[in-house]
């Protein structure tokens, strides 16, 4: 969307299900703009997967870190240690972010590494946390509140205030995880 330079389009905010396009209706109308939107979301996604960004994430999984590691495998009915690798050999792509400044949904696992969120909520996880739920994965940029499994950290920051733009991932970049510790 973004490189097909559409007349009159102010802002493009994607979402996990829908994007947001900000336009000036005096440059063009709803009907013009709605054509140019269907037309460049048609074209063929290669150019997408050529503009992609890739990052491997170091995270330590389990123990202090991850302490909901073990309760998500086993909703998996896998050990530990084959829910890190299952969860670390697919390459996810950012879906969105949003929530919280630097939070980042990550997806689509595979239908076995389909969790529900928890039943009781962390009433606040640091930055760098690797959560997972709904066949996702998401890193938290700033402290948060969540219901989603904490199954390890990351060094990684997405978000420094100081910075221009403050995150560095978005939507379509292409992320690894590298299990560099298992505690548990």
């Amino acid at each position: 969307m973004r490189r097909a330079e559409i007349a009159g389009v102010m802002e493009i905010c994607p979402s996990l299900v829908s994007i947001l396009v900000r336009y000036d209706p005096r440059q063009t109308d709803y009907f013009t703009l709605s054509n140019h939107v269907a037309l460049a979301l048609s074209r063929k996604k290669a150019t997408d997967e050529q503009a992609a960004r890739s990052f491997v994430l170091n995270v330590i999984y389990g123990g202090s870190n991850g302490p909901d590691l073990e309760d998500a495998a086993q909703l998996c009915d896998l050990t530990p240690r084959e829910f890190i690798t299952a969860h670390a050999s697919a390459t996810l792509r950012v879906l969105a972010t949003g929530f919280a400044p630097g939070f980042v949904y990550c997806g689509m696992h595979a239908q076995r590494l389909t969790v529900p969120r928890r039943t009781t909520l962390h009433p606040e996880i640091p930055a760098g946390a690797v959560i997972f739920a709904a066949g996702q994965t998401a890193l938290t940029g700033t402290p948060v509140p969540t219901g989603w499994h904490v199954i390890g950290r990351t060094d990684f920051r997405n978000f420094d205030p100081h910075n221009t733009p403050p995150v560095i991932l978005e939507a379509g970049d292409k992320i690894t995880f590298n299990p560099v510790e298992h505690f548990g």
